[in-house]
């Protein structure tokens, strides 16, 4: 049988050892404060053990959130070098590729415009990081778009340059020493209506049956006597250069080609003569862009010395009398 062990103290007054009861309730007490004082130690552990010791998960976990950073900062580094790069080939797409062939460099509107709506980069909130470099991406993406399209654009043009300078009408359509610059381009007095309108050509004085030449490589669209639309304007000769350009000859004493009809620069097309509402004989010359009225002598510098161009250019300007 085992013996049940007690506990004594010495007393100070009688000097001898008295047993020492301990009653349940200081026994419980005693209990309680040694299961509380595990307790603190032990979360104190768990908590010193957190810190400085680190789950076979959580190890990995920290090794992939190291990778994704570096990865990320990476990533960002190479989409900034491809920024550059492109922003280069922009500068060089709009200042030299399009000034080339004489075209309108891309709206910055259209190289930077947004991408998609607010909600885009919603599930990104929680990362700042990671939804700057879907933005910067995305971003990239789309100027790369705009960039290509530019560039078929150039190349296009490159391919059709040969062919536009050979449509444009760069001469003058009657010979300069056969011809006189009568009225230009503008506010002219028309001497049959009697009255101040747009002349939207310009009139050429030749003796009737001087010949008159296309201006530029061109497909006859019309050839006829006073053509639908153009009442009034006699035998009308109608050239149309392709990339937007058409020239007009009018009041000719005769069209020796017909619709339809592939011409060259410098092939005669007719004659010049009076038919029409006329004063007299001469050719009535139009350049049109599109829908739009230009001024033809802009296009003789290519026919003439710098001086003979100077020289028509003034005879132009003068606010006089047409004669159609």
């Amino acid at each position: 049988m085992k013996k049940q062990r007690h506990t004594y103290h010495l007393n100070p007054h009688t000097l001898r050892y008295e047993k020492v009861f301990v009653s349940l309730r200081q026994r419980l007490q005693g209990i309680g404060f040694n299961v509380l004082l595990g307790v603190v130690v032990g979360v104190a552990l768990v908590i010193i053990g957190l810190q400085f010791m680190q789950s076979p998960n959580e190890r990995l976990l920290r090794r992939e959130l190291d990778h994704y950073r570096r990865h990320t900062a990476s990533l960002n580094e190479r989409v900034e070098r491809a920024e550059k790069v492109l922003l280069n080939l922009e500068e060089r797409d709009d200042a030299l590729y399009r000034a080339i062939f004489e075209s309108e460099p891309v709206p910055r509107s259209e190289r930077y415009s947004g991408i998609g709506g607010v909600e885009r980069y919603a599930d990104f909130d929680g990362d700042a990081l990671l939804k700057n470099t879907t933005r910067r991406v995305d971003n990239l993406d789309k100027r790369l778009y705009v960039q290509s399209k530019s560039l078929d654009e150039v190349y296009d043009m490159a391919l059709n340059k040969s062919q536009r300078l050979a449509s444009l009408p760069a001469i003058m359509p009657v010979q300069k020493d056969l011809c006189q610059v009568v009225s230009g381009f503008g506010n002219r007095f028309h001497p049959i209506l009697k009255s101040h309108r747009l002349h939207s050509g310009i009139d050429l004085a030749a003796h009737p049956g001087t010949p008159v030449y296309a201006t530029g490589d061109a497909v006859v669209r019309v050839a006829s006597h006073n053509p639908q639309g153009y009442t009034g304007y006699g035998i009308v000769v109608i050239l149309d250069h392709g990339f937007g350009i058409q020239t007009l000859y009018a009041h000719m004493q005769k069209a020796s080609v017909r619709p339809g009809q592939r011409v060259k620069r410098g092939e005669q097309i007719g004659t010049v003569g009076n038919s029409g509402m006329s004063s007299g004989s001469h050719l009535h010359y139009e350049v049109s862009l599109g829908d739009r009225k230009v001024d033809p002598v802009y296009y003789f510098s290519g026919d003439l010395s710098p001086e003979e161009y100077q020289e028509v250019l003034e005879q132009a300007r003068k606010e006089n009398q047409c004669m159609s």
